[in-house]
């Protein structure tokens, strides 16, 4: 299991909110445990889950808001 935190910065839109809520709503599809927090979003899973995720992720984003900066942290120490 690998554990990531990332956040989604849409850029160059008055449509923030929606790119980020739609990027994290891929996840439901993407059989990966996460928790949304007001800064990012912590994600457990396969090293697998956890890629397909992150570029769902940011693929929704850039379909919703154009232009996307986004970061991700990830690790695979336990905590």
């Amino acid at each position: 299991m690998i554990t990531a935190e990332v956040a989604v910065y849409p850029m160059k839109t008055s449509n923030a909110t929606n790119a980020i809520n739609n990027s994290i709503n891929t996840l439901k599809a993407n059989n990966v445990s996460y928790t949304v927090n007001s800064m990012n979003t912590q994600l457990t899973g396969t090293k697998a889950q956890i890629f397909n995720s992150l570029e769902s992720m940011f693929t929704e984003a850039e379909n919703t808001g154009g232009e996307v900066s986004m970061v991700v942290t990830i690790t695979n120490a336990s905590k």
